[in-house]
């Protein structure tokens, strides 16, 4: 037993110091950050859509709380899309992010991965990420009944979508789940570089990146996208030169007008060809 358990931390320290250092350039992208509205999170939707807060999951019995947003009036049988928050968490800005998507015909939850925390300052939001290192199978049960939800309200094809910490969850949420996912989109998330770990891929995928980005390297995007060519799966690739990490983030200070507003344009026809055509 002492020798199995020796064994199992051995194989885990690599992945703890992948993941350890993956937490450090986060948070050294977003020191001097904070949690304020960007310009992304003051479009209005573009079209009318009522909101409200839903337990859309149960993890050891306490309930997780997530902002859906749907077009107003419109049935229970539209595509519905799964939108992860950043690493400051679930915020009034990944709200309105969740109502723009709302506007444009969709079913949309807004999962919160942090369970009821969100941070304003860097230090915090570290703190909270750092917490979710360690309980990954939740986060990925969080995720899994969030679509589930989305199923039972009606939804037949679902997407996914998230920023930063919430980018690399949706490429995750995709492979974990991909039985439940027709459409991935990331921005700027932890890649994924070994075409096995990307074998499980189901569904479509857009990568949207900034190329000085420090904390997923453009090299390391050209390794996701090579790694995904040879994996055979259906991917699309942007890198953003003149882009920073957090280029199109609801919150924070790195916004740049010109990839942001050219990479929604993507996220939204991506959407309307997988989830809707």
């Amino acid at each position: 037993m002492r020798t199995l358990l020796a064994f199992a931390i051995l194989l885990l320290a690599p992945l703890a110091a992948i993941a350890d250092d993956h937490l450090e350039k986060m948070a050294a992208e977003h020191q001097h950050d904070n949690a304020s509205p960007s310009p992304a999170a003051k479009v209005e939707p573009a079209g009318p859509v009522e909101e409200s807060r839903v337990a859309y999951a149960t993890l050891d019995g306490k309930p997780i709380t997530g902002f859906l947003a749907r077009p107003k009036g419109a049935p229970a049988a539209i595509p519905g899309v799964i939108v992860i928050h950043e690493w400051w968490g679930l915020n009034s800005n990944v709200e309105s992010m969740a109502r723009q998507l709302a506007g444009e015909g969709y079913a949309v939850l807004a999962v919160d991965l942090y369970e009821g925390q969100s941070a304003d300052q860097p230090e915090a939001a570290r703190a909270l990420m750092q917490g979710t290192l360690e309980r990954g199978p939740r986060l990925v049960e969080n995720l899994r009944q969030a679509a589930s939800f989305l199923e039972k309200a009606g939804s037949a094809r679902i997407g996914v979508v998230g920023w930063c910490f919430g980018g690399g969850w949706s490429l995750q949420t995709a492979l974990k789940v991909p039985d439940k996912i027709q459409a991935t989109v990331m921005y700027y998330g932890r890649v994924v570089t070994d075409p096995k770990d990307l074998a499980p891929l189901a569904s479509p995928l857009l990568g949207l990146f900034g190329a000085l980005d420090r904390g997923i390297s453009a090299d390391s995007v050209k390794q996701f996208e090579a790694a995904l060519k040879t994996a055979g799966k259906d991917a699309e690739i942007h890198l953003y030169e003149g882009a920073n990490h957090a280029f199109a983030n609801p919150s924070g200070g790195n916004y740049n007008p010109a990839a942001a507003e050219d990479a929604w344009k993507k996220t939204l026809a991506f959407f309307a060809r997988h989830l809707k055509g």
